[in-house]
Parts: structure tokens; sequence; C-alpha cells
């Protein structure tokens, strides 16, 4: 053998030695380094989940009373297994089924289909869980029909009757607090994907809405899971898992059952005193604030839902009505997700700002019935001249044309179209402090941020209009191709960047494009009474165990400080007791036997409702009290209500009745909300039996 074939025969040794080697390799990866990753692999494509949902926790209020629990439901549920296996896969069956419990036999096959087995479009209301477990097709049957279907075993195969933990919401003390407390659901899919990390299995009920969705972590607990294994014909061949669910933990919160029943009722009456007086008055909101700690006693939004619903499962038409304008949108949260011009309860702000600029807070001026602004006369409300006066008169009587004069000099100074580099901002500056443009941080989902009209506001509302403006002949509708309009777009194209005087005098009494939620205007009020302080808003208080072991205590934060002097917040409180006293309050507080100091606004609303009428104005009144050692902050909102003390200051002196105890003009012993004067700290021993206690 020569040498070149010699080379060649250890080329191809070495070539299958090599080849050996590589699959020696692979199968050693295979079997021994990687094989508990493929055999989980395997078991997992063999194996079957069924889960046993764990018992959620409770929500209760700050005495322990219950706002949240769960009931036993009596649910008819369908084994796919049992069922899969009749001639007609269950067809007659569940057509009998549907029948007797008065259903569409199209609801029962819907429901008992997993979703995978439906087209995509046809998936509304299918099965997220697993074949191997009870499908229930309803959760509150009547027990004579139950009995019925478990008695005649033979008519229905497949087919039982079990009892079941229903979330329920009991409304005690006549509280509904949906917007609070939110609901559950069913998981679906966009819960699946975007679960963030969170272990979620598919037959679970979770957290949609409010307090349910922002502590669900803690309140749904731990599902109990049974792995069953089954071969490629589906049949169960054992059981390698079984863990028995673990009860959530329960939510404590700063609510009073009795206080959040009272704001429900006083915000309900509002609106349908708006109404009676003539305004379309379609919506509202009412919130009150621990001054000293920003912990919320009572939030309320109208109209509201039955968050008991979502339960039984919401018909096509109900679920359209929650998000039905011309149902005033049900679903939306109005205290921190409505957004609204808050009007002369802001002067409060432009207090501060004059006495910022050296305004002399205890001098007279003047309120005309109008102060001339460039081209155009801006009119004192109802176009009064009420002559000379003192500031704080001005505030009670809340006079306009004072503040559009004192702006718009301000504006002339900072140099109006022109500004200076060395800005003062009074105006804006006061804002700021306030932090307007920040959000008040409470444990609700969805809350909206306020705006604040300032200079960089404007620059960024150019940018994002200047396109529309600037061709607006070719891009508005015939129908906004008027005079005026026209020649807004026109000004608004050349100098839409600028802080207009117009703007600037608008922004001085709560009008313009300065929006704030109801929860933000009460954090606003909370840190005038309480010095200078702004708290973050929370509801919730801490999350306790079944045995009153305490997992975690949730605690308001302080965000910032007023910028202003003492002196300023006193004159501030003084003229904001004087609105009630002989301002445009005293009515709606004649005789009230507790001192309370507050600010009405009346704030004008651009636009038409569905039916092509005018939106009438937002009703408000923003206060505290006691005046003289403030501790609770109560801010009411009624949509299109009208004036803000007729509709939204009675219903806020209707809070005060029950938070102090006050029938009539007189405060009748023992029968305050909290009788020491301030909320309890200590956390109340839970029991879902807890009944709220009766106001005298």
């Amino acid at each position: 053998m020569n040498v070149r074939s010699r080379l060649s025969l250890l080329v191809v040794q070495i070539l299958i030695f090599s080849l050996l080697t590589a699959l020696l390799g692979r199968l050693f990866y295979l079997q021994i380094a990687a094989g508990p990753k493929y055999r989980d692999a395997a078991l997992s494509i063999q194996s079957r989940d069924v889960v046993a949902p764990a018992t959620r926790g409770l929500i209760v209020d700050s005495s322990g009373v219950p706002l949240a629990l769960n009931k036993v439901g009596l649910a008819i549920t369908i084994d796919r297994i049992t069922i899969d296996k009749q001639a007609d896969q269950g067809v007659a069956v569940m057509q009998h089924l549907a029948k007797l419990l008065k259903l569409k036999y199209s609801d029962v096959y819907t429901n008992t289909r997993l979703c995978g087995e439906l087209p995509k479009g046809q998936r509304a209301g299918c099965w997220t869980g697993s074949r191997y477990q009870p499908i229930p097709i309803t959760r509150e049957a009547d027990p004579d029909i139950a009995l019925q279907i478990v008695e005649r075993s033979d008519e229905f195969p497949g087919v039982d009757a079990q009892p079941i933990a229903i979330r329920n919401y009991p409304e005690l003390a006549g509280v509904n607090a949906a917007h609070v407390l939110g609901y559950v659901g069913p998981l679906t899919e966009e819960d699946l994907a975007s679960t963030s990390g969170k272990q979620y299995f598919r037959s679970e009920s979770i957290g949609k809405a409010g307090l349910e969705i922002q502590y669900d972590s803690y309140l749904r607990g731990t599902p109990g899971i049974r792995t069953l294994i089954v071969d490629r014909k589906e049949a169960i061949t054992s059981e390698s898992k079984n863990t028995k669910p673990i009860q959530g933990d329960h939510l404590v919160t700063s609510i009073d059952v009795r206080l959040q029943a009272s704001a429900e009722k006083a915000l309900a009456d509002a609106v349908k005193r708006g109404r009676a007086n003539g305004y379309t008055s379609d919506s509202g909101a009412a919130v009150v604030m621990d001054i000293r700690t920003g912990r919320i006693l009572a939030l309320a939004s109208y109209p509201t839902y039955d968050p008991n619903l979502f339960e039984k499962r919401l018909t096509v038409q109900q679920a359209s009505d929650l998000f039905s304008e011309k149902k005033a949108v049900p679903a939306l949260n109005r205290a921190l997700q409505g957004l609204f011009a808050p009007a002369s309860t802001f002067k409060s702000v432009s207090v501060i700002a004059a006495a910022s600029a050296g305004y002399d807070l205890n001098a007279s001026y003047n309120c005309p019935s109008e102060v001339q602004v460039g081209n155009r006369a801006f009119q004192n409300f109802d176009s009064r001249d009420q002559g000379r006066m003192s500031l704080k008169k001005a505030i009670a009587v809340s006079c306009d044309t004072l503040w559009y004069q004192i702006a718009f000099d301000e504006w002339l100074r900072d140099g109006g179209l022109r500004p200076k580099s060395n800005l003062n901002d009074y105006f804006f500056k006061a804002a700021q402090s306030f932090h307007i443009p920040e959000k008040v941080g409470i444990d609700l989902p969805s809350e909206s941020t306020s705006r604040l009209a300032d200079r960089e506001y404007k620059k960024s509302w150019y940018q994002q209009n200047k396109d529309f403006y600037c061709n607006y002949k070719t891009r508005a509708a015939k129908s906004q191709q008027t005079a005026f309009l026209i020649q807004l777009a026109a000004e608004n194209c050349v100098d839409g960047d600028k802080i207009r005087a117009g703007d600037a005098v608008n922004f001085s009494i709560g009008q313009g494009d300065t929006v704030v939620t109801p929860l933000k205007l009460t954090q606003m009020y909370a840190a005038i009474a309480n010095g200078g302080t702004i708290w973050q808003a929370l509801v919730g208080k801490a999350i306790v165990k079944t045995d009153g072991t305490v997992v975690k205590t949730m605690d308001p934060q302080k965000l910032g400080t007023l910028n202003a002097a003492p002196a300023t917040l006193n004159f501030l409180k003084g003229a904001l007791r004087e609105v009630v006293v002989s301002g445009t309050a005293a009515g709606a507080f004649a005789g009230f036997p507790i001192e309370v100091s507050g600010k009405t606004g009346t704030g004008q609303v651009f636009g038409r409702n569905l039916n092509g009428s005018l939106k009438d104005d937002t009703s408000w009144f923003a206060s505290f009290a006691p005046s003289n050692k403030p501790r609770y902050a109560v801010v009411m909102m009624v949509g299109q209500g009208g004036f803000g003390a007729s509709t939204s200051g009675v219903g806020v002196r209707h809070i005060y009745e029950t938070l102090f105890g006050v029938k009539g003009n007189k405060v009748i012993p023992g029968a305050a909300i909290f009788p020491t004067g301030k909320p309890p700290k200590e956390l109340p021993k839970i029991s879902p039996a807890t009944k709220p206690k009766e106001t005298p």
C-alpha cells in the first residue's frame, strides 16, 4: 500500500471516529445532561392540570365591615370527559339541560367548549380551563332543579351540582362602592399575555377593576393543583400532584361604610337636585379625605353599576350600557378619571399667586362689571359691578374681574406675547406647587393626570395641533367653519405656542385648558387645610391574614409642600370660611353648627350633548372642616349641574351632617362617625359576619 492510500485511509478513520464521538456526545447530552428537561417536557405533554381556585380574601372597611366577600352558590357543572363519550357527544343532554335551566343551548355549548375548539370570532364565553375539571354553566342554580338533575343521573350523564364560592358585594348600609371595589372576572387570553411574570391558571377568576385588581396578588390566594397523567387516548392513567388551595389574604381599607353610603346618597341627590333646577345634571363625583394622612374615607362616582352582575355574567345589553354615552358611561370613575375645569375653586391658587407677586391681601380692590383685555371685554359673573371690596370679600362673593385685572397686569409685566427671559409667572408657579400635573398616586387603577395649562403645555399643544390650525379650512368639518372659529384657528396658527392675554385671565379663575380630577382638587384643598403638605391619596391600609397576622401596611407618602407663606395660608383659610358665612355658600350652610370653609365653582363647558343642546355648567364645591382645626376635606362635582352652591354645596353639607352627627342644625351627641374626631388607626378583627355600626 503506497503512502497516498495510507493517508486516505487515515483521513477516513479520523472522520469516522469524529462522527462516533459527536454521536456519543449528543446521546450523553440527551440522556444524562438534558434528561430531566426532556423528561419534564414529555411529562407536560401527557399531564393535565385541574385547578381548584382558592377562596378570595375579603375587602373590609376601617371597622372590619365586609365590602367584598364570598357567598356559596350552587353550580351546575358538566364533565367533558363523560359528555364526549356520548354517541352524539352530549348534544341531547345539553339541550335537555338548557331547557330545564331556561338557558340557550348555544350558550351552554359555548360555555363548555375550550377556547381553542372554537373559531376566534366565536370565543366569547368559552371555557379557559381544562376539560378534566367540572365546567360550570350556571353559578346560582335553583336547589330544586339541582336536586332533579342529581337524582336523574341516567338522564344527565356527566352533569352534576356542586357548591361554589361566588364573589359578592353585599351593599351593607346601602353601600355600592363599585368604583372603589371593582369586580372579578374569568381569566382571558389578554390577561395571560400581560401577566408580567405572574403565574395564572386558565380557569381562575381575577380582579378586573378597582381594589380587586390593584391588590389581586394578595386577595386571590394560591389555587390548588391536581396534575393528572393521561395516555394518547386522553384516558387518565395516574396522578402526579395534588395540592390544596390556600385562601387569599384580606384587605383592610380606610373607607368607612357609613360615610361611603352617605357620600353616595348625597351625590345621587345632588344630581337629582340639579335636574330639578332645570340642568342636564348627568354625572358626578364626591371624595372625602383625611387631610392629615391623605387616606380616602369615602369616594363615590355617579352613575354607578352593580359589580355583582359580573359574577352572574353580563348580558350584551348590560355590557354595552356600561360604556354608553346615553347612560353617561357608568363604568367611568369620575372621581379619579374625569377631567373638569375647576372654575372658581381655583381662585385659592390665585390668592397664593397674588401674595407671591406682592399684592396686599388685606387691601381693597375694584370688582367692575367687566375688564377690557386687548380687544375683548371679560365680564364678571352676571355682568355685575360689585364696587370696591376687600380681597377676602372678593373670594366670598366670587368676583372674577378682580382676578382678570391682576392676571392681565402680571402677564404684561412678564412681557406679554414676547415673554422676558426672567419670568415671574406667579400664577403658574403657584399652581405648580400644588403638583397639579402629577397624579395623586391613589391605589386604584387608571387615574387620569390633571392638566396645567402653563407655558410648557402650550408649546406641547402647539406642536400637536399646528398643522390642523394652519390648514383649518381644508381640515375642519363644514359645521366648524364659522367666522369665529376660522379667526381662532388663524391666531392659533401664528402664536398658539404662546400664553396670550386671554389664556392668562382665564387661568386665574380656573377656566381655559386647565382641568383637574375631583380627587386632585381634594388633595389641593387638603393641603391648604393642613398647612401646606401634599399627601398621596390611599384607600388600602393593610393586608391581613385570616389569623390576624399583618402581611403588609400601606402608608401614604408626603409628595411635596406648597410654596406659600403661613400668613398667606391663614388668610386663605379665613377667606374660604367667609364664603360659607356670608358668600356664595351661605345659603347652602345656613345654620350649620360645624364651621366649614370652602369655595363654590361654576365651570363653563364648551360643546353640545347628544340631543344637540348646549352643555350646562359644571357644579363644584371644595371644602374642609372644622375650620378652626381642619381634619377632613370634602369635594363634590356634578357634571352639568349648574351653580356650585345650590347643587354641590348642599350635597357636601349632607356629607358633613353624617360625618359630624348633625341633625337639622344641631349636633347629636354620640352620632359622629368618628367620636374621637379622627379615623381609627388600629386594624379591625375581620369576620364576614361583621355588621356596620348604627348611626344614631
